[in-house]
């Protein structure tokens, strides 16, 4: 890979792989920081792309270390027992809409909408709708991301679709949707987290086979690299995500978005 600002393309994936790990989960945009981050250090070109889609696998990693325990049981349980059923079609429902959309725009969305201007506005209009959700969501009656009913799970996975464009946040579009359809915060959050993992695994897939003629074994030492710190950061980040929408709303990501949005437009517009 290729890329200027001054310093190596490892050093270059350590920061953006730390800037992965500590924005997947919290509905912020990892997308949109990574782009931001991505001019920032230079390193904008395709094959720079394609490693921002594919460290995800590192965040997602840390999903499911986390909830090992889970997946263990759903997997030894597949097919067999009617919890582990009703999970995987919770997560079948969630990641179909997005799939379908993402799979017919993806290469629309790279070539056109992975810039900061596109970014500042997803990030205003996430923002507004958290703010929106916040102001008018039911009371909780699904305590539990485990037993959500299967229209519940469709819902949001229509909700993820609005993610694709960039700056909106996966797990914004995911948790907010989960919240202002019934679930508890906690719930949401959890939700969210179980569905990027087939989200994030097909989206990185898809990406590396259709770049991979653009990647070469030089390549791996920094695709290493942001993956491990991707791992270690968005574990750490879990955890205390978890505690934190526990007892506290999701309003301060809203007022964090809409402030990172004025500047991006305010910058852009001096030409900077």
């Amino acid at each position: 890979m290729t890329g200027a600002a001054g310093i190596s393309d490892v050093v270059a994936a350590a920061i953006l792989g730390l800037v992965e790990g500590i924005t997947e989960f919290i509905p912020v945009s990892s997308t949109g920081h990574l782009i931001l981050a991505g001019e920032l250090l230079s390193r904008t070109a395709e094959t720079w792309k394609t490693f921002e889609v594919v460290i995800q696998l590192g965040a997602i990693l840390a999903v499911v270390w986390m909830y090992r325990t889970l997946f263990l049981e759903v997997a030894r349980g597949m097919g067999r027992t009617p919890a582990s059923r009703k999970f995987i079609l919770n997560l079948l429902a969630g990641f179909l809409p997005a799939a379908v959309v993402g799979l017919a725009a993806r290469d629309f969305i790279k070539a056109h909408l992975f810039q900061g201007n596109t970014v500042a506005w997803g990030l205003i209009l996430g923002a507004l709708g958290i703010l929106v959700v916040e102001r008018f969501a039911p009371a909780p009656r699904i305590e539990s991301a485990e037993t959500l009913p299967l229209k519940i799970a469709f819902g949001v996975g229509l909700a993820q679709v609005l993610a694709l464009y960039p700056g909106v946040s996966r797990s914004g579009a995911t948790i907010m949707g989960a919240y202002a359809l019934g679930c508890s915060r906690r719930a949401a959050a959890e939700f969210s987290f179980f569905l990027a993992v087939p989200v994030m695994f097909a989206a990185s897939a898809l990406d590396l086979y259709k770049s991979r003629d653009l990647l070469t074994l030089s390549d791996l030492p920094a695709f290493t690299v942001g993956m491990v710190v991707s791992f270690v950061s968005a574990l750490l980040v879990l955890k205390a995500f978890i505690r934190f929408v526990s007892s506290s709303s999701f309003r301060p990501f809203a007022w964090y978005r809409l402030a990172l949005g004025a500047l991006i437009l305010f910058l852009s517009s001096r030409g900077a």
